[in-house]
């Protein structure tokens, strides 16, 4: 028997419905696809990423940092200067490791989130 993983979505918990998508919009450059006030998608190049508000359904949740979403960027210094329009906090700063920039900012709702960037 031959087993295939993929994956195609995943979510965040965030605490504002409307501050996250507000936070992401400006962010990705792109509209929500799915807006509801439990869970909202952006579709990524087919890729679901989710927003759900888990507070909202009563289900508990522990912040922290033991999954960290990652998207791979084009030109990270210019997605640098809107987290820092978007007065994001840098938690982890632009350094190379290998053969990638990598990048680690705190979003609206105090989830870390990833970029990395090739380095050109």
């Amino acid at each position: 028997m031959n087993m295939e993983f993929r994956i195609s979505s995943l979510y965040i918990c965030v605490k504002d419905m409307e501050r996250a998508i507000n936070f992401y919009e400006r962010l990705l450059n792109k509209t929500v696809t799915e807006h509801d006030d439990i869970y909202s998608v952006f579709n990524i190049n087919g890729f679901r990423f989710g927003l759900f508000a888990n507070e909202k359904v009563n289900e508990r949740h522990i912040y922290g940092d033991n999954c960290l979403p990652s998207f791979d960027v084009d030109n990270i210094k210019l997605v640098q200067e809107r987290l820092l329009s978007l007065n994001c906090t840098i938690v982890f700063p632009l350094t190379k490791i290998k053969n990638n920039w990598i990048l680690e900012f705190a979003d609206s709702e105090g989830n870390h989130i990833e970029l990395t960037s090739p380095v050109k």
